[in-house]
């Protein structure tokens, strides 16, 4: 059996812990730069504040029921996904993390009559060591385990796990749930179900496989073979390496200036070659592109990529910086007011298997690595974030706009809680 723990509208479940004020009241956390909700309470949802919403739109609604809005705290919700993906590991040895808020569990070998009674345990001991409430649902393979999770979280009675283990349930659960929250249905898919009559994963679950050939490739066989309770997806409990880096932000003002965008490209390299150390990975080729505010009708629109292959794989922050502000030279155009910017790695292959260039001493390389560790041994704590950087990079300036921001509790000491006692 396979579970699969979710935890409950994660980001605004992370603020509560450490503001228990919010606690039963209307909370919505905003995307970068305060765009758009992305994480939505109960209480802010029973008010008709959807998902992905801008936050323009929701602002009076917000205003006129004093609903608490919050910069994302992507720091904060870091830490506290990896207490929590800590605490079930402590279960449970054999999981997978899916997203920050949710991990498959791998059940073989326990009983299924003690599954509930394992489930609960899970759900308990999450909520006792980190504050987070999680759903927690069981069924035979992971796309029903999907369904089962969300059941968990909408229905009370479950107290927190449902479990999916006889035909009865299984067909139960399927009947009732739509085509378009089946995991493994995209929009365009479901659309095109839904104009063929296909309405309830039960629907799609019935069809005979000369059908479903016909309608989905073989990824959504695979969907329809796990509906009818035969596992494809496996767990994979060693977490895959990142086959692409993108680092890429819109900026809290429009950019006018070149040195402005190369203060930009320079931080988002800094960022991508610090990722690829992390996971002891080079880059063979990377990618620079800018564009203008497309949602702006008043201004000229421009907007264009390049991409270069370095001399040789690497890592290494000052060589990639150089390459990527090179590129940039490339496509950038005056006169033209700049939104967004960004840099994309696609090629990365492993630091053990870089194919050398036979012209670059080894001395030089073994220095720029020794210096590379240094900058990351200066950087790792938050205290000294980016304190040592490439002249290129500005570590002052705002590419974010948030003004609801809370504090970052667990990820720096300055804003620890403070219990004032009597």
């Amino acid at each position: 059996m396979i579970g699969l723990i979710d935890c409950n509208n994660f980001f605004v479940s992370c603020e509560r812990v450490f503001n228990p004020a919010l606690i039963n009241k209307p909370v919505v956390i905003l995307s970068n730069n305060d765009g758009c909700a992305v994480s939505i309470s109960n209480e802010a949802k029973a008010l008709g504040i959807k998902r992905g919403a801008p936050y323009f739109q929701i602002k009076d609604i917000a205003e006129k029921n004093h609903v608490y809005i919050l910069s994302g705290n992507i720091k904060l919700y870091g830490d506290m996904s990896s207490r929590v993906m800590a605490t079930l590991s402590s279960i449970i040895p054999n999981i997978e993390i899916y997203s920050i808020d949710e991990a498959f569990i791998d059940f073989s070998g326990i009983n299924t009559e003690s599954l509930n009674l394992v489930g609960a345990k899970i759900v308990s001991k999450i909520f006792r060591d980190t504050g987070i409430p999680t759903s927690l649902g069981i069924a035979s393979t992971k796309t029903l385990a999907k369904i089962a999770s969300k059941f968990a979280k909408k229905f009370r009675g479950y107290n927190g796990v449902c479990c999916i283990n006889t035909e009865c349930q299984r067909i139960t659960a399927l009947k009732l749930s739509m085509i378009s929250d089946v995991w493994g249905i995209g929009r365009n898919l479901a659309q095109k179900m839904l104009s063929k009559g296909i309405n309830t994963a039960a629907d799609f679950a019935q069809l005979p496989l000369e059908r479903v050939r016909n309608i989905v490739n073989v990824t959504g066989e695979r969907t329809w073979r796990e509906l009818n309770g035969e596992s494809c997806i496996n767990i994979e409990t060693i977490e895959p390496e990142k086959k692409q880096i993108c680092t890429s932000r819109s900026f809290a003002s429009p950019i006018y200036e070149f040195d402005l965008l190369v203060n930009a490209i320079s931080s988002f390299a800094s960022t991508a070659s610090r990722k690829l150390r992390e996971q002891s990975c080079c880059a063979v080729s990377l990618t620079v592109f800018i564009h203008t505010d497309s949602y702006n009708n008043d201004i000229a629109q421009y907007c264009n990529s390049a991409h270069i292959t370095l001399e040789e794989p690497t890592n290494d922050t000052l060589t990639i910086t150089s390459k990527a502000v090179e590129t940039l030279k490339k496509i950038y155009r005056s006169n033209y007011c700049y939104k967004k910017a960004g840099i994309i790695i696609t090629e990365i292959v492993d630091q053990n298997s870089v194919q050398q260039v036979l012209f670059i001493p080894p001395e030089d390389r073994s220095k720029r690595n020794r210096l590379m560790k240094a900058m990351d041994s200066i950087n790792q704590n938050d205290s000294t974030y980016n304190m040592v950087h490439t002249a290129s990079c500005d570590p002052e300036m705002r590419l974010s706009r948030k003004g609801f921001n809370s504090q970052q509790y667990t990820t720096r000491l300055s804003d620890i809680i403070t219990i004032r006692c009597k």
